[in-house]
């Protein structure tokens, strides 16, 4: 028996940034979107560590350079460009070994011409980039790191003997107004949706902030045993289960339109597993 979309369920997003996307898919799939931005960016000065990082790269101090993000990669262009001529950063890439975290740090190293020398696989975890790069004989390596650090990541890079110099150039914050995620909070402890979309860890972490802020965290909890649980990949999932929250679906890749799709192939069934 063929399972329809989403047949009217309420249906949970976080994204910020791609929100009214997101909601527009669900809508394509017959849900009813609540859209609760969970996160914004926030770039870090140049002095906490961007400026001493170029300094060391242009005195020719690392052999690899690993980009997990496109923001991130385009930040750190654009921060290392006040001190120094535009190009400077582009050039000494490309001699250079350069790891590139799937398909978005591609797409920015792209556009400043520099040729990827290890793309990394989906699902572009920390994992596979280990893997990627385990044969390399690179020793000297600088990491562009996004949000807060990966210590696995870190971990993995110096058991494979390497020396590794992370280059945080942004985090991660809550919104502006957070209104809509304190009434998504509220609104999950009351059991109001039907499925909930998490398209990065950092989400998760918010969410549980401020249920614990509005006092609901434990009706939170509760909540996810009776909601479909949608997740975008192994570093979100993990997150999730960090907290306790089983992941019920993530998709065959991890691309929201992918995500929306086959939870809502699968939505009725999933559903009446929680129930």
């Amino acid at each position: 028996m063929r399972a329809v979309p989403f047949d009217g369920m309420n249906v949970l997003s976080f994204e910020s940034r791609r929100g009214a996307e997101l909601a527009e898919l669900i809508r394509r799939q017959g849900g009813v979107p609540f859209v609760a931005p969970s996160m914004r960016e926030t770039p870090l000065s140049g002095e906490d560590g961007a400026w001493t990082f170029a300094e060391r790269l242009f005195g020719g101090s690392f052999d690899m350079m690993i980009l997990l993000t496109g923001v991130g990669t385009r930040l750190l262009a654009k921060k290392i460009a006040e001190r120094h001529p535009p190009e400077a950063f582009p050039d000494v890439l490309r001699g250079m070994t350069v790891v590139a975290r799937g398909p978005k740090p591609v797409a920015a190293l792209r556009e400043m011409q520099v040729p990827v020398t290890v793309t990394v696989p989906a699902p572009n975890t920390w994992r596979e980039l280990l893997e990627a790069v385990a044969a390399r004989p690179e020793r000297r390596v600088a990491l562009q790191e996004y949000g807060v650090s990966n210590v696995e990541l870190i971990a993995g890079l110096t058991i494979q003997g390497r020396e590794v110099t992370p280059v945080r150039i942004y985090g991660w914050d809550l919104p502006e107004d957070t209104a809509p995620l304190r009434e998504a909070a509220r609104r999950l402890a009351a059991g109001e949706f039907d499925v909930a979309f998490f398209t990065t860890s950092v989400q998760v972490v918010h969410l549980f902030r401020i249920a614990a802020e509005e006092g609901v965290e434990s009706g939170v909890r509760d909540a996810f045993r009776r909601t479909i649980v949608a997740s975008i990949g192994p570093t979100t999932s993990e997150m999730l289960d960090e907290y306790g929250i089983a992941t019920d679906i993530a998709p065959s890749q991890p691309r929201m339109g992918f995500l929306v799709k086959e939870t809502a192939d699968r939505a009725v069934i999933l559903k009446e597993k929680k129930q």
